[in-house]
């Protein structure tokens, strides 16, 4: 006869909840909502978070009190410990509830994880952020910081940008209020955290002994590094290994180049020639080459310690090596049309600025154009459509940028790319 494993409860009152989170998925509850569950403080910091769109989440975690497991997988087994930061979880459609988090006297953050996508002109996140802000008001709530969580460069500056211009043409005044009350954080994130898996969630039962419906799988490294002002306070994350700097560009084109444009190349290139997970394609003798071959490029316009980007590159290899981490390229190679310009472009430009050709980056755009035809890891990006109808690697490069579509160095070097040569 078999046991039903227990269920998640709480056996102590939740901390206050002072922050609220809006894109409730498994990279935040492997990142922020980690930091804040393991610094010193966090008896005084919970979390209230929304789901971009979805209910089941919001659901399963409403039914273990905002509860779940963490299962760090290591290359020799996996450790695991339960994550109590989070106090409440709603479904994004929950307008009263988002709005009360909003009026609380006791909110002094708001995080965000919404992808790159979340932050396009037609998105909602905007008017979302406006709506709260306005009620903030309304209810004469005190200052507090937005802090952006996704691999956009400066993206404290862009929601910054979206959400003043956004209130600006609503209503002047309440953009006023928020250039007064609301400072916006940028900030650069790293933890590599696959989609959980339904044989991820009896993994952990068999691990823990309990039952969960919403547990994390991720690997051991995390790094968090943020810069600017936080008027109302926050948690001590520093003292779980985040890093408050005057600048962040440096780290976070590290990051974007060496990391998330490794990631596109291996989702492109590697899902091409029949590879399914970034452990599969790393230890691949080509892709290998494909991938130093990028990063020799991205390097070279790093403004860091060349001791630092080599320790970087070995660091990810790594990461990337582990076997235990099902980090699925198709998962990696979604909204490229979002991914691209942040992730490849600026090395493209930097190099023919210096009149080098950058042929790694040509075989990540060529890999990329080819997969938005069939080849490799399935389509999921909304706003692949105009790049997929092009008709030529010289309009596809236009759509980003007509300075690019004008090279015709660069042009011709694509076009020999997608020919094989």
């Amino acid at each position: 006869m078999t046991t039903t494993p227990a269920r998640l409860r709480r056996t102590a009152p939740p901390p206050p909840a002072r922050i609220l989170h809006l894109g409730l998925g498994s990279f935040f509850r492997a990142h922020q909502a980690w930091y804040t569950a393991t610094a010193p403080d966090a008896h005084s910091w919970g979390i209230t978070a929304f789901t971009g769109r979805s209910t089941g989440l919001a659901e399963s975690l409403t039914a273990q009190d905002g509860l779940y497991t963490l299962v760090k997988r290591w290359p020799e087994g996996d450790t695991a410990s339960v994550v109590a930061s989070v106090v409440a979880a709603h479904p994004g459609a929950d307008t009263d509830a988002w709005v009360r988090a909003w009026r609380s006297r006791e909110l002094a953050v708001v995080t965000l994880t919404v992808t790159e996508a979340g932050y396009l002109p037609n998105a909602t996140v905007a008017e979302r952020l406006v709506s709260g802000l306005a009620a903030r008001r309304t209810a004469g709530g005190g200052p507090l910081a937005v802090v952006p969580c996704d691999n956009l460069p400066a993206n404290g500056e862009v929601v910054r940008r979206v959400v003043t211009e956004l209130a600006e043409s609503v209503d002047p005044t309440l953009a006023r209020w928020i250039t007064d009350h609301v400072s916006f954080v940028t900030t650069m994130v790293d933890r590599i955290t696959p989609a959980t898996t339904p044989d991820d969630v009896n993994a952990a039962a068999e691990l823990t002994g309990v039952a969960d419906a919403a547990p994390v799988f991720t690997e051991p490294y995390t790094e968090w590094v943020l810069s600017g002002d936080f008027p109302a306070g926050r948690p001590l994350w520093e003292e779980s290994g985040a890093r408050f700097v005057a600048d962040v560009e440096p780290h976070e084109q590290r990051k974007l180049w060496l990391l998330n444009g490794g990631h596109s190349l291996l989702a492109y290139a590697g899902s091409a020639v029949g590879h399914e997970t970034v452990a599969d394609a790393v230890t691949d003798p080509a892709c290998r080459r494909w991938l130093d071959q990028w990063w020799d490029e991205a390097a070279r316009y790093l403004p860091l310690p060349p001791t630092e980007i080599t320790a970087y590159r070995g660091a990810l290899l790594d990461r990337w090596a582990n076997p235990r981490i099902q980090h699925r390229l198709a998962q990696i190679a979604t909204d490229g049309s979002q991914k691209i310009p942040v992730r490849v472009l600026p090395v493209v430009r930097a190099a023919r600025a210096a009149h080098r050709m950058p042929t790694g980056a040509i075989r990540i755009l060529a890999a990329w154009i080819r997969h938005l035809h069939g080849a490799g890891a399935p389509v999921r990006d909304a706003g692949a459509a105009p790049f997929a109808a092009a008709t030529s690697p010289r309009d596809v490069l236009a759509l980003f940028d007509p300075a690019l579509a004008a090279d015709e160095d660069l042009v011709a070097a694509l076009e020999d790319a997608l020919r094989g040569h």
